[in-house]
């Protein structure tokens, strides 16, 4: 089959591999109809090229009709239309049971001392065969594939995998109160969803912050009050001009949905492309244990939020953190929660919107559609944010 695999920093191909096979009685094997490209897919690109090996396969965002199925798998057939979860879950565990399938007990990584496994996500996350390809195996079917109906395009359902649940738990997380304001830093897949998802949810004010116009203007085509970065020589006036918007309070609620790839440090940048250049028996160390994360918009999101107010983390941090503000964050008596979307959990709760109405507008939310033979194109492209790329989809 073609897939998307690493070759190195800056260097995705499409290459022939094997066909995967039904290797447990609870694998299922599924034909990928759609797949995203995230941007969790750009840390792999450049930013966590150390925990990566020449060949891995990745992507995690899939969907498509089930080919095969695993002697445990009852609740699925070939023919099934599925979208499958970007973490790797078995339902039955502690930690599955309280709502917390990103730390399954059963197919945590514990030689890394890290979470449940991710499908196309390093060494640290099991180095599972990803999803950027023709076919994937998915372990635990038995749980994680979530049956949609045949018949809408897959655009109706293919953020289900991760769109959808992560921007859902960033603005539950954010605890945002009916009526209340919450301002969501970046503006790409995640936080322009979570956008969306906060004003369902009821919330009467959304400011959104970035810097490339054509995510400040799909956003605010959406009725978010927005906020351009290249508009401020200091972020002490962006603050301020939010400020201004909420009686001088800040915002209720902050949702950092940029992750370690805000413009910040130059020097945390210059340790982590450090780290993906050197030999991988040092890169590895150096990026696990003493590489600083781009802390800007999480040093952002504890200027800006009220106090008392929630701080909800969706974007990825890796590597060990530079010194936080720990007496303005106990000062101000914030409260953090964080952490990989537990995708299962929400997704009962979101399915009642991917109706024909379409509410959060998932029909018309990808900017791209590539083939898979693309991907290098749209690697590059995302990355550079050219074409006015906020999401894209590839097709088998």
């Amino acid at each position: 089959m073609k897939a998307v695999t690493w070759q190195g920093k800056r260097d995705i191909r499409v290459e022939d591999v094997p066909d995967p096979k039904i290797q447990e009685p609870t694998d299922a094997v599924i034909r990928i109809t759609s797949t995203g490209l995230c941007g969790s897919d750009l840390h792999l690109y450049e930013v966590l090229t150390p925990f990566m090996t020449p060949g891995d396969i990745v992507g995690h965002e899939p969907m498509g009709i089930v080919e095969e199925v695993g002697a445990e798998v009852p609740d699925l057939k070939p023919g099934d239309r599925v979208v499958v979860p970007f973490q790797i879950a078995c339902g039955r565990c502690f930690m599955c049971a309280a709502g917390l399938q990103t730390q399954c007990e059963t197919t945590q990584v514990t030689s890394e001392g890290m979470g449940a496994a991710l499908f196309g996500y390093t060494r640290l996350y099991g180095a599972v065969p990803g999803a950027q390809a023709e076919y994937l195996r998915v372990p635990q079917a038995h749980y994680g594939p979530i049956k949609v109906p045949h018949g809408p395009a897959d655009d109706r359902f293919v953020y289900l995998s991760d769109v959808l649940p992560t921007a859902w738990q960033a603005v539950a997380y954010a605890d945002v109160p009916r009526g209340g304001t919450v301002a969501v830093l970046g503006l790409g897949p995640i936080g322009d969803m979570a956008c969306r998802v906060a004003l369902a949810r009821g919330a009467e004010r959304v400011f959104g912050v970035d810097l490339v116009p054509e995510r400040l203007a799909r956003a605010r085509r959406d009725g978010v009050h927005t906020f351009d970065l290249r508009g401020f020589d200091h972020e002490k006036e962006l603050v301020a001009a939010i400020r201004d918007e909420t009686d001088g309070r800040g915002p209720d609620a902050v949702i950092d949905a940029v992750g370690t790839e805000a413009h910040g440090s130059a020097a945390a940048r210059l340790v982590q492309q450090a780290a993906a250049v050197m030999p991988r028996t040092l890169s590895g160390p150096l990026a696990e244990r003493f590489t600083v994360d781009r802390l800007a918009a999480f040093h952002l999101a504890i200027d800006l939020v009220r106090r008392g107010g929630t701080i909800s983390l969706s974007g990825v941090y890796g590597g060990s953190a530079d010194p936080l503000p720990m007496l303005t964050m106990f000062d101000k008596q914030l409260q953090i929660r964080m952490g990989q979307a537990n995708v299962r959990r929400w997704t009962d709760e979101i399915l009642p919107y991917l109706t024909d109405a379409d509410p959060l507008g998932v029909d018309e939310f990808a900017t791209h559609h590539v083939p898979l033979a693309d991907a290098p194109h749209a690697y590059e492209m995302f990355q550079r944010k050219q074409d006015g790329a906020i999401k894209v989809l590839m097709t088998p």
